[in-house]
């Protein structure tokens, strides 16, 4: 199996201050990795240098020949400004493949296409037309997800996906990154909640008091793993 990023021996932060230190991972083709933590622990920096956003205060991650990085679709935290976006659902969803438009000031066809296959994707086609700040929360999210599938092609990088959503909606979330794990797609989620790491993910990444990269199996049987579902409360 092809690796799409590795990370090796790297230190995050800012101001010449390191968060995370002497990490290396890496992700595969087809892998769901959860990375769990503390508030603080560095899960949001990390996120930051996948995207090339911020550099590694040492060391150095790499790419895949296969993705390249302006293909790797991103659905940010929540936040009231994206709430309140002046457009369409097919505005929004448009927007993903500003990017790939390159010399291009126009979308043309191709654009069109795949953001229609992804509204359908998502089963939200029927609201194209809407005004994005009239959706409910779970609509607000499965358009911004169709966005940022309309940006890539083998890696979603989801940061806390379902904050704020009802316990019906996030489970429904849940379902839908599975079915497009399961398609072949490699999915990174920064997340606090337990549930896809125990349910769906293939591999941890656990950020806090120690490190642990690999299995999902094998980081529940570890100290780490054992010491984060005691915090969570999750001790069966």
């Amino acid at each position: 199996m092809s690796f799409l990023i590795k990370g090796e021996h790297i230190d995050l932060g800012y101001e010449g201050q390191s968060i995370i230190r002497d990490i290396s991972f890496e992700v595969d083709e087809g892998d769901y990795l959860c990375i769990l933590g503390e508030n603080g622990a560095g899960k949001s920096t990390l996120v930051k240098a996948i995207l090339s956003l911020h550099a590694p205060l040492k060391g150095r991650i790499e790419f895949s020949p296969l993705i390249r990085k302006n293909e790797i679709g991103y659905l940010p935290q929540q936040s009231s400004a994206q709430k309140s976006f002046p457009a369409s659902v097919e505005e929004v969803v448009l927007s993903g493949r500003v990017n790939s438009l390159s010399r291009r000031f126009f979308y043309d066809r191709e654009d069109r296409r795949i953001a229609d296959d992804n509204l359908r994707r998502l089963e939200i086609a029927d609201l194209k037309k809407k005004s994005f700040s009239s959706l409910s929360g779970g609509q607000m999210q499965r358009v911004l997800l169709a966005r940022a599938l309309t940006a890539c092609k083998k890696l979603l990088l989801l940061d806390e996906p379902v904050t704020g959503l009802d316990p019906h909606t996030t489970s429904e979330f849940y379902h839908i990154v599975e079915d497009l794990n399961r398609e072949g797609l490699t999915i990174i989620m920064v997340t606090h909640d337990v549930h896809p790491a125990l349910n769906s993910a293939s591999h941890v990444m656990y950020l806090g008091r120690g490190y642990f990269h690999g299995k999902k199996e094998d980081f529940f049987t570890s100290e780490e793993g054992r010491a984060f579902l005691k915090e969570v409360g999750h001790n069966d």
